[in-house]
């Protein structure tokens, strides 16, 4: 697989010459996750999907204090990508908005679907009680507990239960998960570059049409970054999906994929 000069595994297909779509994963995945809808993508666009460093095959520790941002805009700097519309899901969409803040020439859109990572503000009960799960589990050394709070919390959601889900999406996501935590395992004593002020803070600095996408089995904490989202950004456009909950490009690849074609040929300078 291709591999940047920093050590970030990635893909790249479609015809060139347009704009290049990016695509960055969720926490609880990698790059394999946006594999329900690539091949319908690459037909009319040129597509990037990268693993994040400590996901998936990126699994070289920095240099210095990670950055994802940092890592992603090193990403389109070798690829000579000078400008790209960003699709991402949770802690790709923290992720994707700080490029965005960062670096707005090289942004012309956003696709949030959903906020998550450094977009979340509220400790909310329900994400306490994962954060908790998860902890335990892994001070405990029970790989499958913390995967298995991941699945329930994130891909299942509040309100459903697990015979609700393909066990297909179930299955693919654990493995994406135990990936991250095998890899992460590494990363424990590395410094994490945070944004400072954070997105949360710098919304008017977000100029780029912003798509943000809600599921309704997510958690109260999705619920209010998206809220938070649409008040702060002028140029912002939400869809609710009822039947989803945090990974809605993964449970409804082929109804994500035409809202996201639908979003990609809207005129946008």
């Amino acid at each position: 697989m291709p591999l940047t000069d920093t050590g970030i595994e990635y893909d790249r297909d479609g015809p060139r010459g347009g704009v290049p779509v990016l695509l960055l994963h969720a926490g609880v995945a990698d790059r394999r996750m946006w594999d329900g809808l690539w091949d319908s993508l690459i037909r009319t666009h040129d597509v990037v999907r990268a693993d994040l460093r400590g996901f998936g095959g990126s699994d070289r520790l920095p240099d210095g204090p990670l950055s994802h941002r940092a890592d992603v805009l090193a990403l389109l700097d070798e690829l000579a990508v000078d400008r790209c519309d960003i699709v991402a899901a949770s802690m790709g969409s923290g992720v994707a908005a700080e490029v965005a803040v960062v670096a707005p020439d090289r942004v012309r859109s956003l696709a949030l679907c959903p906020p998550g990572g450094s977009l979340l503000v509220t400790m909310t009960p329900e994400l306490r009680a994962f954060a908790d799960a998860e902890r335990s589990a892994l001070a405990a050394g029970d790989l499958d507990a913390a995967v298995a709070a991941n699945v329930d919390t994130w891909v299942v959601g509040p309100g459903r239960s697990a015979d609700d889900v393909d066990a297909g999406l179930r299955e693919a996501v654990a493995r994406m998960q135990r990936r991250a935590f095998e890899v992460g395992a590494a990363f424990d004593d590395v410094e994490e570059d945070e944004l400072d002020p954070p997105v949360p803070d710098r919304l008017d600095e977000l100029t780029a049409p912003v798509l943000v996408l809600l599921g309704g089995f997510d958690l109260d904490t999705t619920r209010d970054a998206t809220e938070r989202l649409l008040a702060g950004l002028p140029r912002a456009r939400r869809v609710d999906w009822p039947d989803a909950a945090h990974l809605p490009s993964m449970e409804h690849p082929e109804r994500f994929t035409d809202l996201l074609l639908d979003w990609l040929a809207r005129p946008l300078t």
